[in-house]
């Protein structure tokens, strides 16, 4: 889904790994330049992590910083 925020187009989405969904999101460029925000935390709902995504790319829009995401991804 794309969602605008103050003109701007951006595209969330949770993508599932194991038992958790993987917050992302893409600001959307008129002249159809993506930048991704990359993984943006761990979330045991899919909904939980689509809010957080919403929460940052209009966070990043408006300028301010990021929330941070209430677990972060370790690789082992």
């Amino acid at each position: 889904m794309i969602i605008y925020h103050r003109g701007a187009a951006f595209q969330p989405s949770a993508t599932r790994v194991g038992n958790a969904f993987v917050a992302t999101a893409k600001i959307l460029e008129e002249d159809g330049h993506a930048t991704s925000l990359g993984n943006l935390g761990a979330f045991a709902s899919k909904d939980g992590a689509l809010g957080f995504a919403v929460r940052c790319a209009t966070a990043f829009i408006d300028g301010d910083e990021l929330p941070l995401p209430p677990f972060q991804l370790t690789r082992q």
